[in-house]
């Protein structure tokens, strides 16, 4: 199930990626609209700016050719003064003056006092003023503030000067907005009058300007504000008007030279570029739809090998095989999720990697990399594969089968070394149980034989100790019937040879229990008893073995409450062993110590701490794991039960049995028996684990 669940993800991944696509297309075809858009209104502003261009270079000479006039005016003023003229003469060459320029509405000579000379209004209308220069409402008095001031700035400016436009009213009820220009006439240095000429400003725009100028467009005079003053032309109307001004800046007044040009909406193909660029747009477009097209076939089969690709992915995730595949470099190119678990390390941590390998064990680099080696040498490894060692992120180590092959590609040529891997740690695990439970079950058919033997000897030796007791006892007594003939040594061994018979019985007895797992008789002894039970056979082990035997028994020690057979048979068995294990030791090193006193840690519980010391080499580290091992031993006599058993009674009283290392060499071997006032049975096993911790 695992594939197919994979699959709808990868279909439910495509369904939105094939959406996106979409909206990418939408989105370019979008675009193109847009900056087909954006070329057609780019190509309208470039149309509109020439235009306005044209209008502006327009205004600039309109501007040029009503100064040129408006210059030359001032020099034709000038050359009517240039012969001394009389007023009748002077009237009849302004008259002419007025004839050829049609902008001209009046001119004027007065002296210095602005008094008027003589004047002359031009042919082309009535007369500006009325028919006296001071009668009516339209007199020439109305006017005289504007003259007087005009002629004050040409004095100042020492040339001509402009007053402010004014309203003429006319008798048609039109009138003429017109402004007065003074010129100062100079004689020997000084100001002897001044010519005063009137200007009608739509004269000046009809007359001055080109006439090229007025077919197409409105030329006019405003004010600052945009108030028109005059206007000439007329334009054909359209749906979009551009304006241009520019400053009329006159001596003692200033105009504002307006055009106004009125065009049609730019057509939709303004230019050659444009339509190039249309034309490539829906060139676009076209391309567009048949890649759309082509995209849906794309799709169909991108969504089939999605599908192949998702089985494939799930079947890769769901195996608990490790794969890992390899270039002919020697560098990891793939590994699947089992592998990255099995090691440890992530996939980004392993791709591209090369040798060493982080999973490799650091003792055994040289060792894989020799093999490795060999395998990029184009030595194909066995089909059954090779079992190996690798090391996980934290530092574990694990077995693995390693199953190589080559990696062909589509042509047929080697890429690479594909490898599988198999995790066997839960396989050694089970075989070293089964190995383990093999060599219990083992143990415990030994075990049952000693103990079926252990049975046996005690009862066949129970009648051979009996008589060896009985024949000791009746020595003793026909000794005594000799009296003091009787060697006093010879009595002495014949009651050690009782007393030992007798104990030699009550071992067998012991064991006997233990191994039927009878309950003991427990008994109050003090721990110099105990000594002194063992201490002939220590020693005469110690006087054959050449070792010197330190007991030190700490006073006051109360009685302990043990089997008193088996407690003997621990205590002079790590006797035994701590004797035998100074033998290689020279004569003078070999020292056994034993010890008895309070245990240190549990002086308030009641407990009583059995030490003993030897000198001997010590105990390696791997034979100390499995020292109370049943059947292990060192010795090449032993059984490998003694310190079992040893363990065994010690823990059936309720105390502990351990060793340590002894400074400078040597071991300690000791235990705990509980005193004859000990804590309850629960107390004393909580007890036992807190010193075995």
């Amino acid at each position: 199930m695992h594939g197919p669940f994979r699959a709808q993800g990868w279909r439910a991944r495509l369904l939105p990626l094939g959406w996106r696509r979409w909206t990418l297309w939408l989105l370019l075809a979008a675009l193109v609209l847009v900056m087909l858009g954006i070329m057609v209104y780019l190509a309208g502003r470039y149309e509109a700016s020439q235009v306005q261009s044209r209008l502006e270079r327009d205004t600039s000479d309109a501007l040029s050719d009503i100064r040129g006039g408006l210059t030359r005016n001032v020099q034709s003023l000038q050359a009517l003064q240039s012969s001394n003229p009389t007023p009748s003469s002077w009237t009849i060459d302004a008259a002419e003056m007025l004839r050829q320029h049609r902008e001209l509405m009046r001119i004027e000579w007065r002296d210095a006092g602005l008094h008027t000379l003589a004047h002359v209004d031009t042919p082309y209308r009535g007369k500006l003023f009325g028919r006296s220069g001071a009668e009516g409402p339209g007199g020439r008095d109305r006017a005289q503030t504007d003259v007087a001031l005009a002629c004050a700035n040409a004095r100042r400016f020492n040339g001509p000067a402009y007053s402010s436009s004014y309203f003429v009213p006319s008798s048609d009820g039109l009138g003429l907005e017109v402004i007065e220009m003074c010129l100062p006439l100079i004689s020997s240095g000084r100001i002897a009058g001044y010519a005063v000429a009137t200007y009608a400003l739509q004269e000046v725009l009809a007359n001055l300007v080109g006439r090229q100028l007025a077919r197409s467009q409105e030329i006019s005079f405003t004010e600052a504000d945009g108030t028109r003053l005059a206007l000439h032309g007329s334009a054909r109307r359209g749906v979009r008007m551009f304006t241009a001004q520019q400053l009329l800046d006159l001596p003692g007044n200033t105009l504002v030279l307006r055009l106004d040009s009125w065009h049609s909406a730019p057509s939709l193909f303004p230019n050659v570029m444009t339509a190039l660029v249309t034309a490539m747009a829906i060139a676009l477009v076209s391309v567009l739809v048949l890649l759309a097209k082509d995209t849906r076939r794309r799709l169909a089969a991108e969504r089939d090998l999605a599908d192949a690709l998702a089985f494939r992915k799930a079947m890769e995730d769901s195996l608990v095989t490790g794969l890992r595949a390899r270039d002919l470099q020697g560098h990891i190119t793939y590994v699947n999720p089992a592998f990255c678990q099995m090691v440890g390390f992530s996939a980004e941590e392993l791709l591209g990697h090369g040798v060493p390998a982080p999973y490799w064990p650091p003792d055994r680099v040289t060792e894989y990399e020799q093999r490795q080696a060999i395998r990029l040498a184009g030595n194909v490894p066995p089909r059954e594969g090779f079992e190996s060692v690798f090391m996980r992120k934290d530092g574990t180590r694990f077995p693995v089968l390693v199953i190589e092959a080559p990696l062909i590609n589509a042509q047929g040529l080697q890429t690479g070394w594909m490898s599988a891997f198999l995790d066997i740690s839960e396989q050694r695990r089970i075989e070293e149980l089964s190995r383990a439970s093999q060599e219990r079950l083992q143990a415990t058919a030994r075990l049952a034989t000693v103990g079926e033997m252990a049975s046996l000897l005690s009862h066949e030796l129970n009648q051979p100790l009996a008589a060896i007791s009985s024949y000791a006892t009746g020595s003793m007594n026909l000794l005594r019937h000799q009296g003091a003939s009787a060697p006093p040594d010879l009595d002495m061994a014949l009651r050690r040879i009782a007393e030992q018979a007798e104990r030699a019985g009550r071992v067998i007895k012991s064991v006997h229990d233990f191994v039927r797992r009878r309950d003991q008789a427990r008994e109050p002894v003090a721990a110099r008893a105990l000594l002194e039970a063992i201490m002939p056979l220590v020693t005469l082990q110690a006087r054959k073995l050449g070792v010197r035997v330190i007991t030190d028994i700490e006073p006051g020690l109360p009685e302990v409450l043990c089997d008193r057979t088996m407690v003997e048979q621990v205590l002079l068995n790590l006797a035994r062993n701590g004797m035998q294990a100074m033998e290689p030791c020279e004569l003078a090193q070999r020292v056994l110590r034993i010890e008895a006193r309070k245990a240190a840690s549990n002086e308030s519980s009641g407990w009583l701490e059995w030490r003993v010391i030897d000198h001997g080499p010590g105990i390696p580290k791997e034979v100390g794991e499995q020292l109370f091992t049943p059947f292990f031993t060192t010795k090449a006599e032993g059984m490998g039960l003694g310190l079992s058993l040893c363990r065994t009674v010690v823990e059936q009283h309720g105390g502990y049995l351990g060793f340590e290392a002894q400074a400078p060499r040597g071991t300690i071997f000791s235990f705990t028996l509980p005193v004859k006032k000990g804590p309850s049975p629960e107390a004393a096993v909580a007890v036992a684990v807190t010193a075995a911790v």
